[in-house]
């Protein structure tokens, strides 16, 4: 298998330390590694992406309920060794032929040396094709990102930066309780623009306890000169059991209103597109072509190996003889991730298998998030037996929200007008059940007794053909 064109010393060493395959035995969720070099089936996916946890952060943000761990020291040398392990066993048990993007995130990946990133991106090139120039993805904080760090990155593989900024107001950032200064923010931008052009992406949110909708506008204002060609903008989301949930629920600081919020979102998607940003995802904002690829695979619905402690995959393990899409999740507490990587060559906790239906729901709920919405190719491709339009072109829901001008269904597939995108949570349930009818319909026998009448009933669950199964919930691996 072709590796990438870089090969740093200190990849090659660290990648040795610690691989190869699982111990013998029955792991925490039962998986064989498949021998190196066994030949995929010919109807083995060709392609997947990778997302790598590092789990570790300096502090605990006071809005972030992410798996996250604060610890005095990290034994980096055994936390890499594993990640290098569970990345060759995973891409050698999904048997991809070629990995499409990697994305670094947790955590605080930026806080990982570059040798371990290196060692990391060593393994995955030698499990899978990793083409010179495939998207590589790092989430960095301000606080961990001097010139120096970030430079090293880039030798060790990175070629894209996602700047976690959040704000360009110090008062803010201390409500977040973020380690970084607003000076520190911009610097750490202007030195990963310098080395990453035109590929590095920041983080902002908004909706604070107290943000006005001027402050807000005005921070974006502030980091519309500084960003580069990608923005990331999320409603801050109270989670339960964090610092700042609390101080809301206590009454110590105000709920920001819906009607705001609302106002607060469709402020920042004018500007942005004024700008001349593409509003592509409901979240995400890019010029010049600067889309995330890594992202663009979960919305699109295609595989992605989750690696490291509570990561998130999506893929067909052809290497234990599986033919079925699987929802996969690592264990979630790092040291029970360690042990179980270190005797079994992995840490997966939990597996479900995905029925067509649930692959289906996925790829809707996931599809309608972007403006290219979800495509008939696409949903072909999971459902050749019953179309987009069979679905969602007879009476229902997605022909109201056609006529209430949320919705359009034609020729390039079923997706939200702009106007619907900031409403697709509210859009989502009617259309969810919608599909659940259409394909009750299609599963029904025609005569009684004559069958289960299953439309795209196949042994493989990925690719073109469908699969029958259970799954659960849509989730993606990164944790941007």
């Amino acid at each position: 298998m072709a590796a990438r064109g870089w090969r740093p010393a200190a990849a090659v060493a660290a990648a040795r330390h610690g691989g190869g395959g699982p111990g013998r035995g029955a792991g925490p969720v039962p998986a064989s590694e498949p021998a190196p070099g066994t030949v995929p089936p010919p109807a083995a996916p060709a392609t997947a992406s990778v997302y790598v946890h590092w789990p570790y952060c300096r502090k605990r943000c006071s809005y972030c309920n992410f798996n996250k761990y604060v610890v005095p020291g990290v034994d980096e040398a055994a936390v890499g060794a594993c990640l290098v392990r569970e990345a060759r066993t995973l891409l050698r048990l999904s048997q991809v032929q070629s990995v499409t993007s990697v994305f670094f995130g947790g955590g605080t990946p930026s806080l990982a040396s570059p040798g371990t990133i290196a060692a990391v991106l060593e393994a995955i090139a030698g499990a899978a094709h990793l083409p010179i120039g495939a998207e590589v993805t790092l989430e960095a904080n301000p606080s961990s990102a001097s010139p120096q760090r970030l430079d090293g990155f880039r030798a060790a593989g990175v070629n894209r930066l996602s700047v976690g900024v959040q704000s360009l107001d110090d008062a803010e950032l201390r409500l977040l309780g973020r380690e970084h200064t607003a000076a520190e923010a911009r610097g750490a931008v202007e030195v990963a623009r310098g080395l990453f052009p035109g590929r590095t992406s920041i983080d902002l949110i908004f909706g604070l306890p107290g943000q006005s909708q001027d402050a807000w506008a005005r921070g974006l204002e502030a980091a519309l000169g500084l960003c580069d060609d990608h923005v990331s903008l999320y409603q801050l989301t109270l989670e339960r059991g964090t610092a700042l949930a609390a101080q809301v629920l206590g009454g110590n600081l105000p709920t920001p209103p819906q009607d705001l919020l609302a106002d607060m979102y469709h402020t920042a998607c004018a500007m942005l597109v004024s700008a001349g940003f593409r509003h592509y995802e409901v979240s995400n904002f890019a010029r010049k072509g600067a889309l995330s690829t890594h992202n663009l695979s979960y919305w699109r619905a295609e595989q992605y190996i989750g690696v490291g402690p509570g990561a998130h995959g999506r893929f067909v393990p052809w290497g234990e003889g599986g033919c079925n899409r699987e929802a996969r999740v690592q264990t979630l507490e790092p040291d029970a991730w360690m042990r179980e990587v270190q005797s079994w060559g992995h840490g997966t906790r939990r597996r479900v298998v995905l029925s067509l239906l649930e692959q289906l729901e996925e790829v809707l709920a996931l599809g309608l998030r972007t403006d290219e919405g979800v495509t008939h190719e696409r949903w072909g491709h999971f459902s050749p037996h019953l179309s987009l339009e069979a679905v969602f072109g007879a009476p229902g829901e997605a022909a109201e929200l056609q006529q209430q001008g949320w919705l359009v269904l034609d020729g390039g597939g079923l997706r939200c007008r702009r106007e619907g995108l900031a409403l697709l949570d509210s859009l989502l349930p009617g259309l969810l059940c919608q599909l659940q009818r259409g394909w009750a319909r299609a599963a029904a026998p025609a005569h009684p007794g004559q069958g289960d009448g299953t439309p795209g009933r196949s042994p493989t669950g990925d690719g073109g053909e469908a699969a029958p199964g259970i799954a659960g919930a849509v989730s993606g691996g990164s944790g941007e």
